[in-house]
């Protein structure tokens, strides 16, 4: 008899005299008022040992963002039991017990928010459950505190370690109905409690994905095209064949597109496969390889030729109209000003530090695989699809990584390990280079964006028209590379018109850290900061004055061309939500009496994004050979009525500031096709000496929780950008910044 997960649990916590809780799914229309998802199974995230030890699964994947200790906190508290007395582990990849096990977008936390509140609350009621039953009193006289069931009218108490045998026996009362606690009752939910994982990955021990090890491994590398989607003709394979250590060499022949659209796709690229008993003797038969390539049509693309094409298509009606309301053109007629400008950023690379890949055991006709992935159920089915397997006998293993920022969204480098274990039969762990992870990474889309806006003779913003041109054809957009209808600042100038038009592109593409966000804000808030010095106006009430103008754009709806924009909920900004970061952090940074002085200034950004509001202010010096020192930052952020974990809070708002930072001096660039990028060399990342010193503060508004790992990020790039031009005078319209002529000191 083949037993699963939740039967295993059961039995062994009988067996034990421990607890296994197994909580079962809302009716649908509850699970969507308590933001369950309608299609999640029963679970079983909580196990409770006889010494009153709780061992709680942490369903999502986790790539530094801190959900392993984020959605076990939500549990624990409603559990009622003292994180000291915790223990987590990670959930393999089972949909079907533990819901949506994805890690990205900033979901986690609005997702998670209520279901594992609810599953903790459930435990804790199975508990009580218990000790009434054994005292013979109502449960509704018991309380809990501290990891135990207390009757005050008796003076009776008992651990959680030793009600857990009978509670395992009850059955668990339906999600819906269970009792949550007043937040003013909060004893962990509000604290800084150190990652789960801080110890191990201070102390070098073996974490992530690249330290998996099981018997009988082999280790494999992939030389591919210098060109994506590049073609074998020829190769020295029976020469490889017969250097020291090397076990196995394939072709790969590849079934993926020289398109834009393979983000998501789960075709491999070509090229071949070299698989030997270390990594080190693999990488050593790559440096004598000999291959001859079918480079195919993408040698033809180059970054000049991007921006070339870009600068024509500026100059032509757009392709689409992505939203539109009000007669733009005859307001921009009527303007007593009118100011227009290009933006231009680039492709970028995720450069995870760990670079991708991953180990994979195919055994009679079975996978199992450890995966860094954040979406690992993605995963699954590619593989599945390439291999020709059900997704029912793949075994994952989600394993800590070493970043993602997106990168792992994509599941190329899964494929890939999946494919190859097959192709030997046994256990393999393939490992990409950082020259690999940079010349066949999912790629941030560049962009180039015309703009143009019109002021009245009081410096009020009349009309804005916007023209992004990115990649893609007639059909699609390439993937990362679209920009939605709502996105700041729409509704709120009187007259608006947002177009796209697109270019071909043969590369692969995807998200990146606050995706499309982490260029269009530069781009927006980088253009109001410029209306807002041509109309004579502080760019902080200029911009403030802007957002009182939306409400009558909602309600109107004169002329758009994607419906009704009413704010409900949380996925469409709210104005209050973004003039209170931006006020917040204009009073603790000392907007209103900042000096003015050259080589000195100060600069200011605001954003919404992934259901979170940010504003940041920026203080840079700027030498005479226009070296840029960013001296002080002050973030003020708005994601909602708690701060989880505020000290692992703060520090994502610090990685989020410096990798923005990161994205102001990196580009990715092609000629002949091929990559020009290798290395943090020419790819960097910023160092520790350039660390500005940053402060964070959180503006707590009645709305649930949201995540925080995209939103600090996007107001960065303009506020520094803004800040540059208070202290010189100079306007940067092209990142990275050597393209507009400075450089990060």
């Amino acid at each position: 008899m083949r037993m699963d997960r939740r039967s295993f649990l059961q039995l062994t916590a009988l067996a034990g005299g421990g607890m296994a809780l197994n909580l079962y799914r809302l009716p649908a229309a509850k699970a969507q008022e308590s933001g369950t998802p309608s299609g999640m199974t029963p679970q079983a995230f909580i196990h409770i040992a006889p010494d009153g030890t709780a061992t709680i699964m942490a369903r999502a994947s986790e790539s530094g963002q801190g959900m392993r200790n984020m959605l076990p906190m939500l549990i624990a508290e409603e559990l009622d039991i003292d994180w000291n007395n915790v223990r987590v582990q990670q959930a393999d990849l089972n949909e079907k017990v533990y819901g949506h096990q994805f890690s990205g977008g900033s979901m986690n936390t609005p997702e998670g928010w209520e279901p594992m509140r609810r599953v903790g609350a459930a435990g804790r009621q199975l508990l009580i459950t218990a000790a009434a039953q054994d005292w013979g009193v109502a449960p509704a006289e018991c309380t809990t505190g501290s990891g135990k069931v207390l009757h005050s009218a008796s003076g009776r108490s008992a651990t959680y370690g030793d009600l857990a045998a009978k509670a395992a026996a009850l059955p668990p009362p339906p999600l819906d109905s269970v009792k949550l606690k007043d937040p003013k009752d909060y004893r962990i939910v509000g604290t800084s409690r150190k990652g789960v994982d801080t110890d191990g990955i201070t102390t070098g021990k073996p974490i992530f994905g690249i330290d998996v090890k099981i018997p009988g491994m082999l280790y494999a590398a992939i030389e591919k095209a210098p060109v994506f989607a590049g073609k074998v003709k020829t190769a020295n394979i029976d020469h490889i064949k017969t250097l020291p250590r090397v076990r196995h060499v394939f072709v790969i022949e590849g079934g993926i597109k020289p398109s834009a659209y393979t983000s998501w796709e789960p075709g491999m690229e070509p090229g071949v496969a070299i698989v030997a008993e270390t990594w080190w003797h693999a990488q050593q038969a790559r440096d004598e390889l000999k291959v001859e390539w079918d480079l195919g049509p993408a040698a033809s693309q180059s970054s000049d030729g991007f921006r070339a094409r870009a600068k024509e298509l500026l100059a032509t009606a757009p392709e689409r109209t992505v939203r539109k309301y009000g007669d733009v053109d005859a307001a921009l007629k009527s303007s007593a000003k009118v100011v227009e400008a290009t933006y231009e950023y680039p492709f970028l690379a995720h450069v995870t530090l760990e670079p991708q890949g991953a180990t994979a055991h195919w055994k009679d006709g079975k996978l199992e695989m450890w995966s860094t992935s954040t979406l690992p159920g993605n995963g699954v089915q590619a593989v599945a699809h390439t291999l020709g397997i059900k997704p029912d006998d793949i075994t994952t293993h989600m394993v800590r990584s070493g970043g993602s920022f997106g990168r792992r969204l994509q599941n190329d480098y899964l494929v890939e390990a999946a494919w190859i274990s097959k192709q030997i039969n046994g256990p393999v762990k393939l490992i990409w280079s950082r020259e690999d992870d940079i010349a066949h990474d999912g790629l941030r889309p560049g962009g180039t964006v015309g703009l143009k806006a019109g002021l009245d003779a009081n410096g009020k913003l009349t009309a804005w028209r916007h023209h992004l041109i990115t990649f893609g054809d007639n059909k699609n957009i390439a993937s990362g590379g679209g920009i939605g209808g709502d996105t700041y600042p729409a509704s709120f100038p009187p007259a608006y018109a947002l177009y796209t038009s697109t270019q071909p592109l043969m590369l692969r593409t995807g998200a990146l850290r606050a995706p499309g966000d982490n260029a269009y804000c530069w781009v927006s808030q980088s253009f109001l900061d410029e209306l807002a010095h041509e109309a004579g106006r502080d760019p902080l009430e200029f911009q403030l004055d802007l957002l009182s103008n939306t409400k009558a754009q909602w309600k109107s709806g004169e002329g758009d061309a994607v419906g009704d924009h009413e704010p409900t909920g949380q996925s469409v900004l709210i104005p209050e939500r973004f003039k209170g970061v931006l006020q917040l952090v204009a009073d603790k940074s000392g907007w209103a009496k900042r000096s003015k002085e050259p080589g000195r200034g100060m600069g200011i950004a605001a954003w919404f994004c992934h259901l979170g509001y940010f504003a940041e202010v920026a203080e840079v010096s700027v030498d005479k050979s226009n070296r840029v020192k960013v001296e002080r930052v002050w973030a003020a952020g708005d994601i909602g009525s708690h701060i989880i974990n505020p000290r692992a809070a703060e520090s994502m708002v610090h990685g989020g500031i410096m990798e923005g930072m990161s994205h102001m001096t990196q580009e990715i660039t092609l000629a002949k096709g091929q990559i020009e990028q290798s290395n943090f060399n020419n790819h960097p990342l910023m160092r520790m000496r350039q660390v500005p010193k940053i402060e964070v503060y959180w503006n707590k508004t009645n709305y649930s929780p949201t995540g925080l790992g995209e939103p600090s990020l996007p107001p960065i790039l303009p506020a520094v950008t803004n800040a540059i031009f208070a202290a010189t005078g100079k306007r940067v319209r092209t990142l990275p910044l050597k393209r507009s002529g400075f450089s990060f000191a």
